[in-house]
């Protein structure tokens, strides 16, 4: 699910800010972004993040700043005098050799003349304004995606209706089927010259058998007790983004079942369609906690 969070937080020493940005993706993949002084904090990071979503790409932004408004991962600045005589006894001797001017701020841009250090921090001091930081975030992050969620409740429960609906019309054609192939065998009997009563002994085994193959009555039960699992989870206040797209692997599934029994164009275009919707739910079944 998608959404975004940011929080901040800060005692007499430090203040910390934390950004959110998360991403729909089947599994859980938290990227932390740190200063390099901060290092230490990824792993309780993440587990606050683990223990709060279980879906999405998520991306963590923390800086840290002092009081006075300096980031911490600024360090300290430190100059080299000795690599910078070197730099400038070379450079002269190239001015001497190329007749090029060189300024002293040629010096000063030379690698090494200055060198930045990270400023020591102890993680554990600076933790609980980091964690703080990271909660209010948090606590936008999934607001933002509760509202989304909301929203796709709705389409999933408009989806689930209109595959309900399929069901009911398959249920209704389910008896045509027995019933157009009786018509259909014994005018293929008449059109042989075997014609037969309709009470005849083989006639009414091969009518038994190929009802009891054709019998979908057991799929179509199962689709509706899938659907009543499906209210629920969809009224659950629990992550149910993976219960959610297995039952729509085994709706999916009934109505493949029901496809390969089928022996009737209305009932095979009944299974297209129910196919189609559970394809669509599944797609948003992805991007839901």
């Amino acid at each position: 699910m998608t959404g975004f969070g940011a929080g901040e937080a800060q005692d007499k020493r430090w203040r910390s800010t934390a950004e959110i940005h998360s991403v729909n993706r089947k599994q859980l993949d938290v990227v932390i972004s740190l200063p390099k002084n901060l290092v230490q904090l990824e792993r309780p990071i993440r587990q606050t993040m683990q223990e709060r979503l279980s879906r999405g790409r998520i991306s963590v932004k923390i800086t840290l700043e002092t009081e006075d408004d300096q980031a911490t991962d600024l360090g300290q600045l430190k100059v080299c005098p000795a690599l910078a005589r070197s730099y400038a006894a070379h450079y002269q001797t190239l001015q001497a050799a190329l007749e090029v001017p060189l300024a002293p701020m040629d010096i000063l841009r030379a690698p090494g003349v200055f060198e930045l250090q990270d400023a020591e921090i102890e993680a554990s001091e600076v933790w609980p304004i980091v964690q703080q930081a990271l909660e209010h975030a948090l606590d936008q992050l999934i607001q933002a995606r509760e509202e989304e969620g909301k929203h796709l409740a709705k389409v999933l429960d408009d989806g689930r209706q209109r595959v309900q609906a399929i069901v009911a019309a398959m249920r209704d054609l389910a008896p045509e089927v027995v019933v157009r192939y009786r018509e259909n065998l014994q005018k293929r009997l008449e059109e042989a010259g075997l014609p037969l009563p309709l009470d005849d002994e083989r006639l009414v085994r091969e009518i038994g058998l190929f009802a009891e193959r054709s019998d979908i009555s057991e799929e179509l039960d199962r689709l509706a007790s899938h659907d009543k699992q499906f209210t629920l989870y969809l009224q659950s206040t629990e992550p149910v983004g993976r219960p959610l797209d297995f039952l729509a692997q085994e709706m999916n599934r009934e109505f493949n079942t029901i496809g390969s029994k089928a022996n009737h164009a209305a009932l095979t275009q009944r299974v297209v369609e129910g196919k189609t919707e559970v394809e669509k739910i599944r797609e948003q079944v992805q991007n839901i906690e």
